[in-house]
């Protein structure tokens, strides 16, 4: 069997979120969020002996109950895989958000070890975190994990070596999944 994971980001969040900026907040998926888990489910349950983790939050968790119930296995919840705490930027409205601090929000990425978006975390907090638990994963079956756009694009960018200016391109969409063969990864 290959040892792969299975990245998928949670599929779409209720209209009201909608130019918001939600984190680590626990929003729910929209109507059509949950219909594109329900196929995600039929799709990723031809991995009959995955692991299936997710990050806590509602909009991980209705993926990783329906894959589960599937594969006739129980989801683990893995804290870690949640997505960026940007502190009081939580449910802040982007466009809010830009003309408060302007290019400071820049600093996500020229200043990854010490800027904290809204008191939150530093990108390499969250790099850490990401790096740590995908450093523990088993390396002998199929992985599926149910995580965030935020902590998809930092572990595919320190997979490929690439510094954090370049991270935001590796974000996936709603709904979309990323495979990473783990016989090859680091």
């Amino acid at each position: 069997m290959k040892a792969e994971l299975i990245l998928v980001r949670h599929a779409q969040v209720a209209g009201r979120y909608s130019g918001r900026c939600y984190g680590k907040t626990d929003v729910e998926l929209s109507p059509v969020g949950r219909r594109r888990s329900r196929e995600l489910s039929v799709i990723l349950a031809q991995h009959k002996s995955a692991t299936v983790l997710h990050s806590g939050l509602s909009r991980t968790i209705y993926l990783a109950d329906l894959l589960g119930d599937r594969l006739g296995s129980e989801p683990q919840c893995c804290p870690d895989l949640r997505e960026r705490d940007f502190g009081n930027w939580e449910l802040r409205p982007w466009h809010s958000i830009q003309q408060q601090h302007g290019s400071e929000m820049m600093r996500i990425i020229t200043e990854p070890e010490t800027y904290r978006p809204g008191g939150g975390e530093t990108s390499f907090e969250v790099r850490d975190r990401v790096l740590r638990w995908f450093r523990a994963l088993p390396r002998e079956r199929v992985t599926i994990a149910i995580a965030h756009g935020g902590t998809i694009a930092t572990l595919r960018g320190m997979l490929l070596g690439q510094p954090v200016t370049d991270w935001l391109p590796l974000i996936p969409r709603c709904g979309e999944r990323v495979s990473i063969n783990l016989d090859e990864a680091g």
